[in-house]
C-alpha cells in the first residue's frame, strides 16, 4: 500500500524550542481534540493543506545540516501516523536523529485504539511521546508539556538525559518573522503567548 502524502500545517528548520539540541519541527492538520485554549487552533480542522511526500519533508527538515533531531506536532501526528512513520524512517536514512513526539492520545489509548493503523510503526521510532490532552487551566509554565496533566514517556534511552528538562525544566520560545508573518515557536508560558497575541494579530500568523 502506498504512504500518504503528509498534510503539513507549518515546518520550522532549526529550532532550540522543542527539545534537546538543534532540533526541526513539523506540525500536522487536523486534530479530533479541540482542546480550549489550545495553542494552535488554526491547525485544528481536517481542511486541505499543504500535501508533502514524506522522503520529500525529511529532505525539508534535514536542511539544516546541524540539525540533531526532529519533533511531530500539530494538530495530531498520530491521525497521520503511516506517513509521520515514513518520514523519520527517511530522515534516519540520511542521519541520526532524535524524534520527540506530542499527541493528544493516551499511550494506552494508542495502544489500545489506535487512530491510524500504522501507530505502532510510529511508536517504534519514537525516542519521547509527550502524551495527553491540553489543559489550559494546568499550564504550568514548566517543562516541555503543554500543561502538567500531559505525561513525558521516555520510549528509548536516547534523550534519557533530558528527562528532567522535558518535564520540569525552564521553558524556550522564539518568534519566527517572515515576509508576511510571524510564528511562535515551542511550548510558551501564558505570558508569552499573551504578548505574541497582541503583536501578532491571528490574521498575520
Amino acid at each position: 500500500m502506498a504512504v500518504p502524502d503528509v498534510r503539513v500545517a507549518e515546518t520550522c528548520i532549526g529550532t532550540r524550542s522543542l527539545g534537546p539540541g538543534l532540533r526541526s519541527a513539523v506540525w500536522v492538520q487536523g486534530c479530533p481534540f479541540r482542546c480550549a485554549g489550545c495553542l494552535a487552533p488554526d491547525w485544528i480542522p481536517q481542511r486541505p493543506a499543504r500535501n508533502v511526500r514524506p522522503g520529500e519533508l525529511a529532505a525539508e527538515l534535514l536542511a539544516d545540516s546541524g540539525v540533531t533531531g526532529l519533533t511531530f506536532s500539530g494538530g495530531e501526528p498520530m491521525m497521520q501516523a503511516s506517513a509521520m512513520a515514513a518520514v523519520i524512517r527517511a530522515a534516519r536514512r540520511a542521519r541520526d536523529v532524535t524524534l520527540i513526539c506530542f499527541t493528544g492520545y493516551r499511550l494506552s489509548e494508542l495502544r489500545r485504539m489506535p487512530p491510524d493503523p500504522a501507530v505502532d510503526d510510529l511508536l517504534a521510532e519514537t525516542d519521547v511521546l509527550i502524551d495527553g490532552r491540553y489543559v489550559a487551566a494546568r499550564n504550568d509554565s514548566r517543562g516541555l508539556r503543554g500543561s502538567d496533566n500531559q505525561r513525558v514517556h521516555m520510549l528509548t534511552d536516547r534523550l534519557a538525559g533530558a528527562y528532567a528538562d522535558l518535564v520540569s525544566g525552564p521553558r524556550r520560545a522564539e518568534i519566527r518573522l517572515r515576509a508576511r508573518s510571524a510564528m511562535l515557536v515551542g511550548v510558551p508560558d501564558r505570558r508569552a503567548v499573551s504578548a505574541f497575541e497582541a503583536l501578532a494579530p491571528r490574521e498575520q500568523r
